[in-house]
């Protein structure tokens, strides 16, 4: 239709967005991810610990094994969905009203717009929490990647008989941006099912596997991972920035912080 633009790269839609919105457009819909941080890490925080205590994890003991932690943050991943999928469906349908009502599309004046305006015309779990398939199967292996591949690389760099509190901050900055660009890889089409689901009103009513096999029967898998190469740009220096902060602080909090710390804090950027 003549209201709807289809970006050719990352590039494109960057041009695009900042000469018809404006600067400050790049940024729509970034609240409800800040707000939403805050409910996400501390649920993500207790269920990671949980896992670990149900895999055997005990103070004092040594650590579990690469894939235990691995689990046990695939683990989280289960139980992370039902705080951020409703927090990525309002970002989300803010962030594509540049397509316009041709393109079928709403508007909406603001976050709170949206959840009210979902939730009257849609409900909780048809409206609120659709997508909510698709953001469970992005996570699962999403966060056991994510804690593998951060653990993999700092045990990796530990010197010979050594510990991982002998590591220096490039550790946790390799660490933390091959961990990112492993969460996002995992399986990147799930996300990209996720907000067609979420935004678009031809796939509302649609469950994972039709919108999956639609996008991969018009597009390929090219379509399903559209869009992949700036995410896992993005979150490179993000998550290595996250890391490497996090574990100072931990550092100068002391030992007794250190030992009882999960690395949750990435999800506040990572999205």
């Amino acid at each position: 239709s003549a209201g709807e633009v289809v970006y050719r790269n990352a590039w494109h839609c960057l041009k695009h967005t900042v000469e018809t919105n404006g600067v400050a457009s790049l940024y729509k819909g970034i609240s409800s991810p800040l707000l939403g941080s805050i409910a996400e890490n501390g649920l993500l925080f207790f269920a990671y610990n949980k896992c670990k205590e149900a895999l055997g994890e005990v103070p004092g003991a040594p650590e579990l094994s690469l894939f235990q932690l691995s689990l046990a943050g695939a683990g989280a991943g289960c139980v992370v969905p039902f705080v951020i999928t409703p927090v990525e469906l309002v970002k989300c349908r803010l962030q594509v009203q540049n397509a316009g009502k041709a393109a079928g599309f709403r508007e909406y004046k603001g976050p709170i717009d949206v959840v009210v305006k979902t939730l009257k015309t849609e409900g909780v779990w048809n409206g609120l929490y659709r997508g909510n398939l698709s953001t469970l199967i992005r996570e699962i292996p999403g966060n056991f990647c994510w804690y593998g591949v951060y653990e993999g690389v700092c045990k990796s760099m530990i010197p010979e008989g050594g510990t991982k509190a002998d590591l220096g901050p490039s550790a946790h900055l390799l660490g933390g941006a091959s961990a990112g660009v492993a969460y996002w890889t995992a399986f990147y089409p799930a996300d990209t099912v996720k907000s067609y689901i979420q935004t678009n009103p031809n796939h509302a009513a649609k469950g994972f596997i039709e919108v999956f096999q639609s996008v991969y029967a018009r597009e390929g898998l090219k379509g399903l991972y559209r869009g992949w190469g700036i995410t896992a740009a993005r979150a490179a220096p993000a998550h290595a920035a996250i890391f490497a902060g996090y574990e100072y602080t931990m550092k100068l909090l002391g030992p007794s912080q250190n030992s009882n710390a999960s690395f949750t804090m990435h999800e506040s950027v990572r999205d």
